[in-house]
């Protein structure tokens, strides 16, 4: 009984613990960090450098260690290398859990293989262990959601890696409608489509049931317009522009074919994993189409069998935005961790303030939430990464993480 007790007692400090790393900013957090090079990704990385973050969670001033005091009171933390918190542009994360069993996985949704009306805020566990797993590491912001593998598998959301709730957790409800374009589909759903132009042609069906939809909408009167249909909605919050199509196609074929139904309807399009989109730059760059690249480590096999450890950087020196993700896996682990993946497209030849571009600013413009996260500036979100070395060598750690001000890891990983 005595054993018993004290295994109580453990498990509940730990409890207690958890609800700490996963509660929201204190209103009353203030916070100094110092590194010896704070990279702000909005101007040269500032030796000896200082950022402080105010009672509401934002950066309040970033500056040279000579010209910014620390206010007596703050906490202070200090680092070799300081960073903004690090953004995963495309994961499953929350929606796939660590288990790998059917009760954690609900990044897709096989009974049919177009339903954009799924959302992914009904699904997120913000506290899945593989959320607190990224946090850990570093990543402060993930887009998540219903992942690659059906015609039109649902939405995608934006939120920070902390939060009991997916409300405490969530930047932005809706971020884009994820779709896939390829050989996986027909396998997901028994060969119905099956093949890439079945499933071309069921888009472009449903996109032309939108547009319908939205004349319908805009010629009623007096209320007598047509019946809701969610699945409709949403997708002529696409075709108006309100809402990305986020469209995964690994194949040149297949980026090729994102590209004419973008043409075709007009809406805004972000290209996800495009393994070969290095034979594409012209056309892809015509288009200002920004790419979400597949992980560099992901497994060069089925559709991705061409891909390269060099096309982010190919892309970007091309003027083609890019940024880097985590993506999808279907085996444990699954989710792998953007730090490593930019570490890695530096090690094939990107600068390391590209490299680490892809998963901080650029990622955040591409997600269209740069004016809260992915630099360090004054009235950004108190984000923030503390490193004890190069953040892309395999030897270093990240020591402390801060989310809105609120430290949400400070042991060295």
């Amino acid at each position: 009984m005595k054993a018993i007790h004290i295994l109580g007692k453990v498990a509940a400090r730990a409890a207690a613990a958890a609800l700490v790393a996963f509660a929201p900013a204190a209103l009353e957090a203030q916070v100094a960090v110092r590194g010896e090079t704070v990279y702000t990704m909005a101007g040269a990385p500032i030796q000896d450098g200082v950022v402080l973050i105010g009672r509401n969670g934002k950066i309040e001033r970033v500056g040279r260690a000579s010209e910014v005091r620390i206010p007596d009171g703050y906490r202070v933390f200090t680092g070799k290398v300081v960073t903004p918190g690090l953004i995963d542009a495309h994961s499953v994360v929350g929606l796939a859990g660590y288990l790998n069993q059917e009760h954690d996985q609900d990044q897709l949704e096989r009974s049919n293989a177009i339903q954009p009306e799924l959302r992914a805020i009904d699904a997120y566990n913000a506290r899945e262990r593989l959320v607190e797993w990224l946090r850990e590491h570093g990543v402060t912001t993930i887009h998540t959601g219903h992942g690659p593998g059906a015609v039109m598998s649902g939405q995608t959301m934006i939120a920070k890696t902390r939060g009991n709730t997916v409300d405490e957790a969530v930047v932005k409800p809706v971020a884009m409608v994820a779709m896939t374009i390829g050989p996986e589909v027909a396998r997901n759903f028994n060969n119905r489509p099956g093949t890439t132009p079945k499933a071309i042609a069921m888009m472009r069906a449903e996109f032309l049931k939108a547009q319908d939809y939205m004349r319908r909408q805009q010629q009623a009167r007096d209320g007598n317009g047509p019946s809701r249909d969610l699945k409709l909605e949403v997708l002529a919050q696409v075709l108006r522009g309100e809402i990305p199509a986020l469209i995964t196609a690994q194949r040149a074929q297949d980026i090729l074919a994102a590209l004419r139904l973008q043409r075709e309807f007009g809406f805004k399009l972000i290209l996800d994993g495009a393994a070969e989109s290095y034979d594409l730059i012209n056309e892809i760059k015509a288009a200002g189409v920004p790419v979400i690249i597949h992980p560099t480590m992901a497994r060069h096999s089925g559709t991705l069998e061409n891909a390269s450890m060099e096309t982010i950087r190919r892309l970007r020196d091309a003027g083609i935005q890019v940024a880097l993700q985590s993506g999808y896996e279907g085996y444990v682990p699954k989710t792998r961790v953007v730090l490593f993946e930019a570490a890695m497209a530096a090690a094939y030849g990107m600068p390391f303030e590209q490299a680490l571009a892809t998963i901080t600013i650029d990622a955040a413009r591409i997600l269209g939430i740069d004016d809260r996260v992915g630099s360090l500036e004054r009235g950004k979100d108190g984000d923030v990464v503390v490193f004890d070395g190069d953040p892309f060598e395999h030897t270093s750690h990240v020591c402390t993480v801060i989310i809105e001000g609120q430290v949400v890891s400070e042991t060295c990983r």
